[in-house]
């Protein structure tokens, strides 16, 4: 391979580089930075990502393991990241309303391959838009297997020794223990979260202020549809806007925070290739148990057995804070 100059992104895992094969094929060069996990994610990624071959997720070409050197290899992705797509409307790049229609069924397709569609089970455990990819075709790409776990498929529930996952996607059962096991519906919510912010193209960490207090969007969202009411979305026809409402309640479905609640991806997918008719709006999504009380200092405590201490909801949602979580405190740092 030609020496790697073109920088593409870069992220807490580590570097991603522009490169070409021999062949003059194109690649994603990954470069993982040496961390404490000792190389357990580029296993983990190696691992998972050999056992799959689907349209919808990423194809692995190579790996080169040396030393302290890991790099994973990767088809390239002309179109880039999905969130470069989806959050610049006005911007000349966007996309019409129909292709994120079409690039959310193809994620979804993914994420229900990798729930059902292997001898393993395998949980991503983050979904989110910039870990999904879009080749020359706007055809999408679930990329990124580093938190990833695989189980078998009789196994309804996964331990975890560690929480996994992106602030404003992750599922709430991965903080709140008392919602009961962790499983598939993790990656449910998370594409949830990602299917609001693609349906309305802005992020769920934005605030709601048009009226007297703050309020989450996603709450905002499901307010507005139970009233009644549109969501401001630009350049949307009539058409359009029956898309955009579809979306918008399977990800309100999808987020709701009892994973019980959540459908499956076989649901996700039979609903969103429905008609918008036969949804029913779900209950409001909650963002954190209802048995937990607030204190004066704006945290939240469900009897001194969690305490969460950012002072507002939003604050919560963005997606690049990073966490430490114990079972007493979840702590930015």
């Amino acid at each position: 391979m030609n020496r790697l100059k073109e920088k593409l992104g870069e992220g807490g895992y580590g570097s991603v580089y522009k490169g070409r094969l021999r062949s003059s094929r194109e690649v994603a060069v990954k470069i993982l930075k040496k961390g404490k996990s000792n190389g357990q994610d580029f296993i983990s990624e190696v691992a998972t990502i050999g056992r799959i071959h689907h349209v919808n997720v990423v194809e692995l070409i190579g790996f080169c393991f040396e030393g302290s050197k890991q790099a994973l290899v990767y088809d390239f992705m002309h179109n880039g990241l999905l969130d470069k797509h989806i959050f610049s409307r006005g911007e000349g790049t966007s996309l019409y309303y129909k292709e994120v229609y079409k690039i959310a069924l193809g994620v979804a397709r993914g994420i229900e391959y990798l729930h059902r569609g292997c001898d393993m089970q395998i949980l991503h455990f983050d979904i989110k838009p910039n870990n999904i990819l879009l080749n020359m075709d706007f055809i999408p790409k679930v990329s990124n297997f580093g938190l990833a776990r695989l189980y078998p498929i009789d196994y309804d529930t996964v331990s975890l020794t560690a929480t996994r996952g992106t602030l404003g996607y992750m599922a709430p059962e991965l903080v709140f223990k008392n919602l009961g096991g962790i499983s598939y519906k993790a990656d449910i919510y998370s594409f949830g979260k990602l299917l609001m912010e693609m349906a309305t193209g802005r992020k769920n960490a934005d605030e709601v202020t048009d009226y007297s207090s703050h309020t989450y969007f996603p709450l905002w969202v499901h307010d507005q549809l139970s009233e009644g009411l549109d969501i401001p979305v630009e350049e949307a026809s009539e058409e359009d806007w029956r898309v955009i409402k579809k979306m918008i309640l399977v990800a309100l479905w999808c987020i709701q925070l009892n994973p019980s609640e959540r459908p499956s991806m076989h649901k996700v997918l039979q609903m969103l290739e429905g008609e918008v008719d036969d949804l029913q709006i779900p209950p409001k999504p909650l963002f954190f148990p209802t048995e937990m009380s607030t204190r004066d200092d704006g945290s939240w405590t469900d009897n001194g057995k969690h305490t969460i201490s950012p002072s507002s909801t939003s604050e919560m949602t963005y997606e690049d804070y990073h966490f430490e979580y114990t079972s007493t405190s979840i702590t930015k740092v």
